[in-house]
């Protein structure tokens, strides 16, 4: 056994001296003439740190275009939402035109009609309770609850009245689907899937009725089968959009911090103290000492202390998977166990640990794997413009 480890010895030995043998170098410099030996083991040992930098500058690279590829992805995302609502804008317009053009062509008699009005009403007040309050919602049903124009007449006033309804109900079935969108969005952003924050089961919650079937909801509203499916998938939306939002206000999706200004970002970057490439997990946020540090979602404080690195730090356990973590900390103003509110202040910024300055060291954890704050930050800009 000796021997053949010895025989492979000589002959990695040997394949190494053949590749790299020893060289001789003669550098002339002011009439006098200089040599240089470059023996195989300092031929061996500058290969193996240029193979070594080209290795670490690969890995570098590719972390840099894994983060550059994800946030090509989240904008493509954002665009085909975009695209898309654009779309079904188009479509709800073209589908009020053709309800207009059929109540124009409608005949009946005037306690026909108001019955059909009557029963609208129902159905619109039902969705209306539910949207009460919602944010932005007295904003978008404004213009359409203005009625516009003059109308002559019995018929012709209870005809106005359908018309409004219908734009009420297009501008109601537009908001409630844009809200809803708007929350989905945000939850894709930060990587996380918005089924999984729903409520399970089908129905539809508030004061409509827990259905399924447009049909089945038209003939207990006594309205038309597309006015019932038009009032459904509106309250469907809202009632996601109020699950979603309620989830997210347990996610940590707000600031670290009041500071503005950003300056590390996550993924690969040159070490400000080493200066070599290196993988940075988190977001810095320079800024004054004891600038207030705040929890950026409700948990629970799972670590207060030193942790090699970051030196004072505070980690807070928000569920599911999702934990938080802030570094550098002057002081720390929270312990173990304790339970803190969105905003909260945990401590201080500072520059204890491995710093070069005062800041504030943010990480994001999902399930014992860091990701970009960054996105955290966008889906939380998202959720707010929703709700």
């Amino acid at each position: 056994m000796q021997d053949r480890l010895a025989r492979l010895r000589r002959s990695l030995q040997d394949s190494i001296g053949a590749l790299f043998p020893e060289r001789h170098l003669y550098v002339r410099s002011g009439g006098a003439m200089k040599g240089y030996v470059l023996s195989t083991n300092k031929q061996v040992l500058v290969a193996g740190g240029i193979a070594a930098a080209a290795l670490w500058m690969g890995v570098c690279t590719a972390s840099m275009l894994v983060n550059a590829l994800s946030a090509t992805s989240a904008d493509r995302e954002v665009a085909r939402t975009q695209a898309k609502y654009e779309r079904w804008i188009a479509d709800r317009q073209a589908r009020l035109n053709s309800a207009v053009a059929q109540l124009n062509a409608a005949g009946g008699t005037t306690q026909q009609l108001a019955a059909a009005v009557e029963k609208r009403h129902e159905a619109l007040a039902m969705l209306l309770t539910q949207i009460k309050g919602a944010p932005g919602a007295a904003q978008a049903l404004a213009p359409a609850i203005a009625l516009s124009g003059k109308a002559t007449g019995p018929v012709g006033r209870i005809e106005m009245v359908q018309l409004s309804q219908e734009q009420l109900l297009d501008a109601a079935d537009t908001y409630a689907k844009s809200r809803a969108d708007r929350v989905r969005l945000a939850f894709r952003l930060a990587g996380l899937t918005p089924t999984t924050y729903l409520p399970k089961g089908g129905a539809l919650g508030g004061p409509l009725i827990e259905s399924k079937d447009p049909r089945a909801l038209a003939a207990v509203l006594d309205v038309e089968p597309d006015f019932a499916e038009r009032v459904q998938r509106a309250a469907h939306d809202l009632s996601d959009a109020d699950s979603l939002t309620q989830a997210a206000s347990t996610l940590p999706l707000a600031r670290p911090t009041l500071t503005a200004e950003q300056s590390s970002g996550f993924g690969a970057r040159i070490d400000p103290i080493t200066h070599r490439p290196a993988f940075h997990p988190g977001l810095d946020f320079p800024g004054m000492r004891m600038a207030a540090v705040e929890a950026t979602g409700p948990g629970v404080v799972s670590f207060t202390g030193v942790r090699s690195g970051y030196g004072n730090t505070v980690e807070v356990d928000h569920g599911g998977g999702l934990k938080t973590r802030y570094g550098h900390l002057a002081a720390i103003s929270v312990r173990v166990g304790e339970q803190v509110a969105l905003g909260q202040r945990l401590g201080g910024m500072g520059s204890t640990g491995r710093s070069t300055g005062t800041h504030l060291h943010y990480e994001v954890w999902l399930n014992g794997r860091p990701m970009n704050p960054e996105r955290y930050l966008k889906a939380g800009a998202y959720v707010r413009q929703a709700g």
